[in-house]
């Protein structure tokens, strides 16, 4: 069984009439444990095909399948409890919380499962120590370099053990070094924690360090490699 399967796929956006088709029956299988990059100009679909399969948008119509299971045919509050207890988001912007420290950052998906603060707080520090920030725990995001932020993104998306990493432009905003060593990292993450690692990316180079590239054009994969 795979992990994911996708189904016909297809997402259209419609607004004053206008009706933009953004994928076209984009059928695909991830096994558990993959790191498969998204590759493709810009509009061709990538960011929507990865929010579609983080459950973030729905699809227009065909099907998105976890282990079998359709995730559409789920109600939003049962998707809204896989998207946290399975998936761990990494975008482009942090998104960091400006007046919270980048271990308050951390806990807080944690904290919106419920886990009492101060076990929330360990956990947090474990993942700030594992992506190399564990003496940075009480900086503000102003106070850390653009890296280190998306290191905190990082830990965030970690912090409550995904199955699934999906990064959309991880490293979109950080020069060349930089950019880099974060794709390092989640391939290192990969490997100890055992993650499926799913990477939307303008950068070719980068991509062809993962296991797969599917190419995406014009809201179709043209091919995989």
């Amino acid at each position: 069984m795979f992990l994911f399967e996708t189904i016909g796929l297809t997402k259209d956006f419609a607004e004053d009439g206008l009706v933009t088709p953004v994928l076209r029956e984009v059928s695909l299988k991830i096994k558990a444990g993959e790191t498969v990059g998204i590759v493709g100009p810009s509009g061709a679909g990538k960011s929507t095909l990865l929010h579609i399969l983080g459950t973030l948008l729905p699809p227009t119509k065909g099907k998105v399948l976890f282990e079998g299971t359709d995730l559409f045919s789920k109600n939003e509050a049962a998707r809204a409890s896989f998207r946290n207890e399975t998936i761990g988001f990494v975008f482009q912007f942090h998104h960091l919380m400006a007046d919270f420290s980048a271990a308050e950052n951390v806990l807080l998906p944690l904290l919106i499962r419920g886990m009492p603060r101060t076990e929330s707080r360990v956990r947090a520090g474990e993942l700030l120590d594992r992506v190399g920030l564990g003496e940075k725990g009480e900086a503000r995001p102003a106070q850390l370099s653009g890296g280190e932020q998306q290191r905190v993104a990082i830990a965030r998306a970690l912090v409550g053990g995904p199955r699934v990493i999906l990064a959309d432009e991880p490293t979109g905003n950080l020069d060349g070094p930089s950019a880099g060593k974060i794709f390092d990292l989640l391939l290192e993450l990969n490997k100890e924690l055992k993650t499926t690692l799913i990477a939307v990316t303008h950068n070719e180079e980068l991509a062809r360090r993962l296991g797969r590239c599917l190419h995406l054009v014009d809201g179709a994969i043209l091919k995989s490699s």
